[in-house]
């Protein structure tokens, strides 16, 4: 029997583990830019903005996972996932990365790491990882089973948000010498776009629906699972392009503005992150 909609609304999540992650990746964010940068002299001072964006990924990051949300697209809603998927791997990656300065992630390639680090942020690669993951997760027998299975969930959730940080690298890299030049982010951006906007094609106008736990749920708010998989697709072919079509426009405008007048808004507020790369020319941290 399906539930009402204000019984829907009471619920939310209390998973310990991802509350206890929420909490942990926040306070350790928080400990570095703060306590552990002065002790150690790491580098400039985070801006406010920067604090600001962490925390609005924090929020969706909980508003994805412990919200109503979560429940219902478990439970009976392909769209309600897809809301869930486009906030992990579109959304929160680019704020996490907007608010990290380039000393907190600068030893990651200088140690031991530095040539898997530096082989998965290359563009191409992070482009082909990160839609060979959406594509894997969303073959039918592996998609039912994050339905069935929570660790399998929370593994496809895991990797969603890490392919979702390598897909931005290149173009919001926290060093800024690792960032694309502008005319070739907007390429890259347009690719990126193009591969999400090919899937959620298929689920729109798809006359079946692929999913057999959505298709045995209990119907809510007037949805078939034909209809409900057509919405799904058209959320991951809308809203879950509009980060690179924003980032498109930003890109643009800077790349026509010239190389005078093109300065990212971090670079005005705080030496903390460099602006990005221009045409033909390296712009140092």
């Amino acid at each position: 029997m399906a539930p009402s909609t204000s019984e829907i609304l009471t619920q939310w999540s209390w998973e310990p583990s991802v509350i206890i992650g929420i909490l942990a990746s926040t306070g350790a964010y928080l400990y570095a830019v703060g306590p552990l940068r002065r002790r150690r002299n790491l580098g400039p001072p985070v801006t406010r903005r920067q604090i600001a964006l962490f925390l609005c990924a924090q929020f969706l990051l909980a508003l994805a996972l412990l919200s109503p949300l979560d429940y219902v697209g478990d439970t009976f809603l392909f769209s309600a996932h897809m809301v869930q998927h486009v906030i992990l791997a579109t959304f929160w990656p680019p704020l996490i990365l907007l608010a990290v300065p380039p000393w907190m992630v600068r030893p990651i390639f200088n140690g031991p790491l530095q040539s898997l680090a530096t082989f998965f942020t290359l563009p191409a690669i992070a482009l082909i990882a990160f839609d060979l993951d959406i594509y894997f997760w969303h073959i039918p027998p592996f998609y039912d089973a994050t339905l069935v299975n929570e660790q399998i969930h929370i593994l496809e959730h895991l990797t969603f948000m890490a392919f979702g940080l390598l897909i931005w690298w290149p173009v919001l890299s926290p060093i800024s010498e690792q960032r694309l030049s502008y005319p070739v982010q907007v390429l890259y951006l347009f690719a990126a776009g193009m591969f999400m906007m090919a899937i959620g094609i298929v689920f729109t106008f798809s006359p079946l629906a692929f999913y057999q736990p959505y298709i045995n749920a209990p119907r809510i708010w007037g949805f078939t699972p034909v209809s409900d998989q057509q919405l799904g697709g058209l959320i991951m072919w809308y809203p879950g392009d509009l980060p690179y079509a924003i980032w498109v426009i930003i890109a643009f405008y800077r790349w026509f503005d010239g190389p005078d007048d093109a300065v990212a808004p971090e670079q005005t507020q705080s030496s903390t992150i460099g602006s990005p790369l221009l045409p033909g020319r390296p712009a140092p941290d």
